[in-house]
């Protein structure tokens, strides 16, 4: 039985905000970051029939007419991470490490950059990236949305579900950030931002992903870490010398998407286009490719001017590693390559930057 003791040291209007996803502070209640850690742990698992925590072996009681569960703690003694059994509605169990057993993964320093514009990397911290912390694998989200109430990632892991994961907010910054065990690459997500002033939600693709599913979908794709072998040392170092006052270039601009396709019509990937555009610009004499912009857009005949993913190359033509190797071969075959660059030119589109949390 759960005292009441611990019922009072709940709120129940807390818990409905949490349950509709409204909470701007869902670690202040959930996991054991939280001031009454010491005797009981609070966890929400929407749809679940039971849940149980591992090691040590604990049954959550829950709640009266509720998805939530508690953990009375008595003498046991939480590990820093902690792993749940959920057997869902169909009495079908999976296992996972409670996200709200992590600490703040964005520094103050970061932060305190970041609310500076003076952020020179900020791209590292703020998007989808997988990462090992204390020993598990998983991928730390973040966003900034200053103008939201609460801010929930939502995918294909939590059947596009807001109320499963709340995210932290780092007071006035309007940054937000969740670290959720057990994903990885390949996975399928957006932002679900609650405006705080009209109350309505907004699904929103990560204009920090560095991946996009390929139009006409729309959700942000957690790309993997591999590291690209380039080729291009020789290159680089012949740069490094280069008069570019004195000495002439030449440049051959080009939009990937129009310049050539295969015999059926379809889109190049971003290597085979490499060498054909080589073959091409090499014999004419041009020092320089230039491409019109190569970020993720929603529409084909905007040639690339509506941009909706400003750190992924665009899925048409590719992956990442597809396109480092487009550049890596340019520059083997002493070719430069130029970006066109339209951070100012964002469509409309309801899962793009426009109106990001809901204000201008």
């Amino acid at each position: 039985m759960i005292s009441s003791r611990i019922k009072n040291a709940i709120d129940p209007g807390t818990l409905q905000q949490i349950a509709e996803a409204r909470h701007h502070d869902p670690f202040s209640l959930l996991g054991n970051q939280t001031p009454h850690a010491h005797e009981f742990l609070l966890a929400y698992a929407p749809d679940s029939k039971q849940l149980e925590i591992i090691e040590p072996q604990l049954t959550g009681q829950r709640l009266e007419s509720s998805d939530f569960f508690v953990f009375v703690l008595a003498q046991q003694k939480l590990p820093g991470h902690y792993c749940f059994r959920r057997h869902d509605n169909t009495d079908q169990p999976s296992e996972y490490y409670d996200p709200y057993s992590f600490a703040p993964q964005i520094g103050e320093l970061d932060l305190h950059l970041f609310g500076e514009g003076k952020h020179l990397h900020i791209y590292r911290q703020l998007g989808a990236h997988p990462a090992q912390i204390d020993g598990i694998d998983g991928v730390r989200f973040a966003t900034w949305a200053p103008n939201a109430s609460a801010v929930s990632v939502c995918g294909d892991f939590n059947h596009w579900d807001n109320r499963r994961h709340p995210m932290r907010c780092h007071g006035s910054s309007g940054v937000w950030e969740l670290f959720i065990p057990g994903l990885a690459a390949g996975t399928l997500y957006k932002f679900a931002i609650r405006n705080r002033h009209s109350g309505h939600i907004l699904f929103k693709s990560d204009p920090y992903a560095q991946q996009l599913e390929m139009r006409p979908h729309t959700a942000s794709v957690v790309r993997n870490n591999a590291v690209y072998q380039w080729q291009d040392q020789n290159w680089l170092q012949q740069r490094e010398a280069f008069d570019w006052l004195h000495q002439p270039i030449s440049i051959y601009e080009c939009h990937l998407g129009s310049w050539q396709r295969d015999d059926q019509g379809d889109f190049l990937n971003y290597r085979e286009l490499a060498h054909r555009l080589v073959d091409y610009v090499k014999p004419l004499g041009f020092s320089h490719i230039e491409l019109l912009p190569i970020t993720e857009h929603p529409l084909d005949a905007s040639w690339g001017y509506q941009t909706t993913g400003y750190f992924a190359p665009t899925r048409r033509f590719g992956e990442a590693s597809d396109f480092r190797y487009f550049v890596d071969y340019c520059h083997q075959h002493d070719i430069a390559v130029i970006l066109d660059w339209v951070p100012a030119h964002f469509p409309k589109d309801e899962h793009g930057l426009a109106r990001y949390d809901g204000s201008p």
